[in-house]
């Protein structure tokens, strides 16, 4: 099967192909790749491991799988744990509520050697600097590495949200943010941030059988690469489905690791075992032929 046709059928087939015709030597590597790889994310002058310590599964209301079964304890174990096996890119957002496990977790961590990305909701300049002001109080940080608008859908958000754009562009310029981008969560979002100038990070849904992602796996795979063209980052998300492809994570893992237009990408582990699984499964996925 050529590969043109297993991501139109795996679009279309969800899961049920890679279960039975995932083409592994098509999406093998040459030299086998790591979680903890250090990674240039984009053109940022920012440096993250390969894989990023998702907090937010399914995150709403200041909550999230991690913060309701993990607790402050569960879940600052966990980023200790990723911290102490390389991974030291942790994944945040103000909707999740995470960003207290994440000052608890810096306390035993120096924070010059880890790279948060938190998300905000924030449309105005005001709304922004508030966010920011509390984020970092939050978080217990003077910066932020990088931070996102957050689950966007709106193909016009580069207008409606310009005064929250315009005051993280102050804010990097400033130093209390090194880079913004953007969380999209449709194909109209998408397209727009592959040619907005401001974007220098894209966190974009990508898996080989597209489960909720923002259109079908091809349509959606070449606007990303016209993102990275452009010279932006991609950082993926979803990467497993949102957990429809948990019975396919080697499959899942080995498609994402082969898209050279991805820096890196973040999966929300909801223990420290799955974690280790995960950094046992991205180096023997890579290079499964």
């Amino acid at each position: 099967m050529k590969r043109r046709h297993f991501i139109r059928s795996g679009a279309a087939l969800a899961g049920t192909l890679l279960l039975d015709a995932f083409p592994y030597h098509l999406f093998a590597a040459s030299a086998k790749k790591f979680a903890w790889d250090k990674v240039a994310l984009g053109n940022t002058g920012i440096e993250v491991s390969r894989l990023a310590i998702g907090t937010g599964t399914n995150g709403v209301g200041k909550s999230s799988n991690q913060t309701r079964k993990l607790g402050l304890r569960g879940l600052t174990n966990l980023l200790r744990t990723g911290f102490d096996n390389g991974v030291f890119f942790w994944d945040s957002a103000d909707q999740y509520g995470t960003h207290p496990h994440l000052k608890e977790a810096l306390k035993s961590v120096d924070r010059e050697k880890v790279v948060i990305l938190t998300k905000t909701h924030a449309r105005t300049e005001d709304e922004m600097k508030a966010d920011l002001d509390r984020y970092r109080k939050e978080i217990g940080t003077d910066y932020v590495d990088v931070v996102l608008l957050h689950a966007i859908t709106d193909p016009q958000w580069n207008k409606n949200r310009r005064g929250a754009m315009d005051y993280l562009e102050r804010a990097r310029e400033d130093g209390i943010v090194r880079a913004h981008g953007i969380s999209c969560h449709s194909l109209g979002a998408l397209e727009t941030a592959a040619e907005e100038p401001w974007v220098q990070v894209d966190l974009a849904r990508i898996n080989p059988a597209g489960l909720r992602m923002d259109s079908d796996v091809p349509v959606v795979v070449k606007v990303l690469q016209k993102m990275k063209a452009n010279g932006k980052a991609v950082m993926g998300m979803k990467i497993l489905g949102a957990g429809g492809l948990s019975n396919n994570v080697d499959e899942a893992l080995q498609y994402a690791l082969a898209q050279e237009y991805m820096s890196c990408f973040t999966i929300g582990a909801e223990s420290i075992d799955q974690f280790m699984d995960l950094t046992k499964r991205i180096p023997a996925a890579s290079v499964r032929a």
